[in-house]
Parts: C-alpha cells; structure tokens; sequence
C-alpha cells in the first residue's frame, strides 16, 4: 500500500538497450551518474571495497550489498522499440489493493559437494548469494557424515566424522565438518543440516563405499542402514552436541535440521519401516542435544508418482499416529514437511522443451497430501529441492536436454515455477515456507559445461540475476493483473505450450513499488518479442514525478554466456575474457533510470520483453 506524508517527488525509469555500462549513486538529495565501466565504491571504512553499477536512493544499503554487481545497458544489443504493437501485452498495478505479507521463499539452496563449500569459487558464491537476499540465505547440502579424506567429485563430498578402532569403539573428527560450518558462518548463511549418509564403520553394506559418477551406480554403501542403531544415534547427538559446542544457542535456534535424503529410491537401501526407525532415532538424539531444534522431512522425490505419493503417506502417517522406535510413544516430532518436486525437459532434436507441468503436478499434489491430514494441515512446507530436472551434475554436454541451464530460459522458467508455487500454495491453504533451488557450483569443469548450478568457475549465470532481482522485491504484495498471462489450471495441466505466459509479481515496501515480470515459454525456439505496456494506478495524490530502474535479463543483459559465446567460447577464456566475463554476469538495467510525471495518481511506461527474458521495474520516491 502506499502511505501518506510522501514529497511530492517519485523515482520511476523506462529504458531501452544502450550498449555500454554506466553507474550510479543517489546519497540523500545528491545524484551523480558517471559514464563507463563499473564504479569501485567505498561504502564505509570497515567494509570491503565492491564493484557496484547501481542507481537510486538505495544507496544505504551497498554495505549489507543488496545491489552486489549491478551494471547498466548492453554491449552489442541495438535499441529496441517501446511502441507496443496492436494486441499487446498490458500489465495493470494497483497500489490501491494489498495482498498480503510477502515473504522471502526462493532464499533456499543446495547441492550434493559439501566440500566445495568453503572452494574459493564456493565461498564467493556463498557471499553473493548472502549479499543478494534481505533475509538469511538457508544451505542444505548431502554428505555431511560420509567417510572420506573431503576431497569432491560430482555428487560427491566427505567429512569423516566417524571411523571406529581395531576394537569397534568410535572415533569422532570434526576437522573437515568445521571447515564448512565455519564458512556458513563467515559468509551469513544458515544450514538447513541434512543428517546423512551413513559412514562406512556403520554401514550394513560399506563395499563398495564411494561411487564414481557418472560411471556406474551412485547408490553404494553409503546409501544403507546402520549396522548398529544405538552407534547411528550417539554419532547424530554427537554431531548436533558438537555444533552446539561450536556456534552456540542463539545460531542453532535459527537452523533447520532434517533427516537423510529421498528414502523412498536408492538413497535409502532398508525399508521404509528401517528409514522411520532411522528418522524417530535421529530426531530423538537431535532434541537431547539441542532441545530448541526445529526438525523435519522426509524430502521425499515428487509426490506426482504413486511411489513417492505413498511413502510420504506412510511418513505421516507414523509420525501423527505410529508408535515411535526411540521414545515408545504414539507419534513423532514433526515441524516441517519436505519433498522434492522436478520437471521433466526433453530434447526435440533442435531445441529443449521444458516440462514444468510435472513439477507443478509434484507440488499440488504433496500439498493435497499434506493437507488431508489434520495433524500436518498448519505445519510448514518445504520443497526440499524444486527443480526443472533431476540431476544437476548431468551436464548439457552428454544430456541436451539441460541445454537451458547456461541462458535465460534457466531464469524465465525460475521466475514462471516460484510464481506457479505460491498460487498452488494459497489455493491449498498449506503453510508454504520455501522452496530449495538444488544449484551451486562444480570445481574443476569446463567453463559453461551445462550442469545446473549459479555459477561457473566464478562467472555468474543469468539464473543468479533471477535471485537478485527477487531481493529487491518489498514487503508486501500488490494487485497485479496481465492480459498476457496464462490460466495457473492450465500451466500446472498442461505446461506453457501455447501462447507465452507474460506475467507478473508486484510487491511495495517503505516509497518503492517493485514488479518483477517475465516472458516464458516451454519450448526454447526463437519468437516475437512481446509489446508490454505497464501502467500502475493509485499513487498517492502528493506525488508528481517518479524515477523508475529497469532491469533485465534476456541474451544480451546480465547474461556471461552470450558473452563467452561472443568470444569464440574460450577454455580457458584469458585474464581479461575472464574479467569480462565477470562483469557481464552481473545483473544490468537495461538502460539508465529516467524520470516521468505521475498524472492523476497512475504512471505508465512501454517496453518489448523478449521470449525467456525477465525483467523487475522498480518506482520509487521521496
């Protein structure tokens, strides 16, 4: 909503592409726009010096970096025009309607390396993703008590916190363990903690133990239960004891704890009755070492296949009504419910199409489970992992169908599933806390390789800008209606095959009114732009002029890969491609922010947004 006491001045912008970089900085009343490559700003004496291309009265905000690596403008892209063509798409905001809170969802993230966590390129990562979000950024990661000397391979990762001696007695080494939850906490991060696998000492079945992916199964013998539950238990207390040790109360009363990983396919080789067992003992030994946890699960895969459906049916079922394996007692603790949704793209000979539909249908229907039982109807959701595909160390290379990863479709999709997945959680009336977006990075793989991950040898992907515009979104979500939008029935029925879903998120926070849009399509094959005319209504009466910020993502905006391809694909690409390609992957505006009048309390501005592209219009004012 917008509030009175407003000065009559008002921050809007319309762009179209220009090709250079420019920055900027507004510092109370004082605005100064600097021509040319990006600005070093030295936001305060005790914080680090950081590259920000920026613009607007946000300025305060550059030592907590909310606008870490934000340029301005194309480098080869030719002007578009802002004339929208008959039939073309209009975007309604109305500051007048309130929609509620608007709440930080996308702020998960995770991935199988433990161990690349605290890699150069990892805690790099990390602290751009801590810089993009206005809350605490949570990280889930596997392996966290798998036997090995920490070295990483995909999908692969090592702590070694457990051996036993030549006697069988327990042998406890956190050294590794320390490494990655001191890098959380350095980077301000929050771990979603993750309790598995099960180390090699405890398996029922240890040989072989570490797998060799891609070649060969990744289910070994970390993959089974323990050969001793009363060790399993000890080892998860002293895990959690140890952390509580290390970090302290008040830290490990903002984590999240779960337990292991998809028992429901070959990540759990016992019974389901075996893996209940593991999860009553587990959470048992959790809340002797730290009563104040808050504990989940059973990240199960998409509850849109029968098998899946059932085993979270049965997970709730034994914790809302079942006898418990470690107290005796009728139920277990239960305070948020995970699962894993995933789409499905397929190859079709010349292009990818996306199946996001399958991961929609994932959600629903694991919501309606949830919902049918009264136990579980108020208690906190979390896609564990929500993802277009299954299997992120898969690489475009050897699978076309993960083409998608290295554009802006990766973002257009993110954008059109996060939006998808709020309606499909206010249409269930499930308490939806957020959604795990299984990306990070890989070490020691080609430059734009293909495999899902943010980033690439510390380049940005486009996906990356998609989490920084949502870190700009406010507070409070507003009315908006797109003429170009498609059915959400129809989008989790049938996917986006049709016309293009062009559709929006408006939000408004303290003088700012932010709208993320998008323009996407299942089918990555080239098509018109789409002529969007964005009028917003019910400015306060006070206000007479705005400046509005225009950022994008598209091929030629905040999007290193159509920079790399631009070189000739180097591998490695030289010192100064590699600099390049750094600034290409920071989140751009499409061209420098301009003033406009408000006339009769609505303002309007015209722009093309091309197919798999996304944009956020910020209007702000004094």
């Amino acid at each position: 909503m917008i509030h009175g006491g407003c000065l009559p001045i008002c921050l809007i912008s319309s762009f179209a592409m220009r090709p250079h970089f420019v920055s900027f900085a507004l510092m109370g009343m004082a605005l100064t726009a600097v021509a040319g490559s990006a600005q070093t700003v030295d936001v305060c004496k005790t914080c680090a010096k950081i590259d920000r291309n920026i613009f607007g009265q946000f300025a305060e905000h550059l030592a907590h970096g909310v606008y870490d690596g934000i340029g301005v403008g194309s480098r080869t892209a030719p002007a578009l025009s802002v004339v929208p063509e008959s039939g073309g798409v209009q975007v309604d905001v109305d500051l007048g309607v309130s929609e509620g809170t608007f709440m930080p969802f996308w702020n998960y993230f995770g991935y199988d390396e433990p161990n690349y966590t605290y890699a150069a390129n990892g805690q790099k990562l990390l602290g751009e993703l801590a810089a993009a979000s206005p809350v605490p950024v949570y990280i889930r990661t596997h392996n966290l008590l798998t036997s090995g000397d920490g070295s990483s391979s995909l999908k692969w990762g090592s702590t070694n916190v457990y051996t036993e001696d030549a006697s069988g007695n327990p042998v406890y080494d956190w050294t590794i363990l320390d490494r990655i939850f001191d890098t959380f906490r350095a980077k301000r991060i929050k771990p979603l903690v993750e309790i598995g696998f099960m180390p090699k000492a405890l398996s029922t079945n240890p040989e072989p133990y570490r797998h060799n992916f891609p070649q060969g199964s990744i289910y070994t013998g970390w993959a089974y239960p323990p050969k001793d539950f009363q060790k399993w238990s000890e080892l998860v207390f002293r895990f959690v004891q140890h952390l509580r040790g290390r970090y302290g109360d008040a830290e490990l009363k903002t984590w999240l704890w779960e337990v292991w990983n998809e028992p429901d396919i070959g990540y759990w080789k016992g019974t389901a009755e075996e893996f209940f067992r593991l999860y009553d003992l587990s959470v048992e030994a959790i809340l002797r070492a730290f009563p104040d946890a808050r504990v989940g699960g059973p990240d199960t895969t998409g509850p849109s296949y029968p098998k899946a459906a059932e085993f979270l049916r049965m997970f709730l079922e034994h914790c809302a009504r079942q006898k418990n394996y470690a107290t005796g007692k009728t139920g277990s603790r239960l305070d948020f419910i995970s699962f894993h949704p995933k789409g499905s793209p397929k190859w079709q000979g010349d292009h990818v199409q996306m199946g996001i539909n399958r991961q929609l249908a994932s959600i629903e229907a694991g919501f309606r489970i949830v919902s049918s039982f009264p136990e579980w109807q108020h208690t906190q959701v979390i896609l564990g992992e929500s993802d277009p595909e299954g299997c992120a160390a898969c690489s475009a290379r050897n699978n076309p169908q993960n083409s998608y990863r290295n554009g802006g479709l990766y973002a257009s999709y993110t954008a059109e599933s996060l939006h998808q997945t709020l309606q499909l959680a206010r249409g269930e009336q499930v308490n939806f806390l957020g959604s795990v977006t299984w990306a990070f990075e890989f070490e020691g793989q080609p430059l734009f390789e293909g495999f899902r991950e943010l980033a690439t040898n510390g380049v940005d992907k486009p996906i990356l800008n998609l989490f920084r515009m949502l870190g700009l979104l406010g507070s409070e979500q507003i009315k908006v209606t797109s003429s170009g939008a498609v059915p959400s029935e129809e989008v989790v029925r049938d996917g986006v095959r049709g016309r293009p879903d062009v559709n929006a998120i408006a939000t408004e926070s303290s003088h700012e009114v932010a709208i993320l849009l998008w323009n996407y399509h299942d089918d990555d094959l080239p098509a018109p732009q789409s002529s969007v005319r964005l009028t917003v209504t019910h400015l306060r009466a006070a206000v007479k002029q705005c400046l509005m910020e225009h950022f994008r993502i598209d091929a030629n905006h905040s999007n290193a890969f159509t920079a790399w391809k631009e070189m000739g694909s180097p591998q490695p690409p030289s010192a100064a491609q590699y600099e390049e390609l750094q600034r290409a992957g920071q989140l751009q505006l499409l061209d420098s922010p301009a003033w406009t009048s408000v006339q009769n309390g609505s303002v309007e501005t015209t722009f093309a947004l091309p197919r798999q592209s996304v944009s956020l219009v910020r209007i702000a004012w004094q």
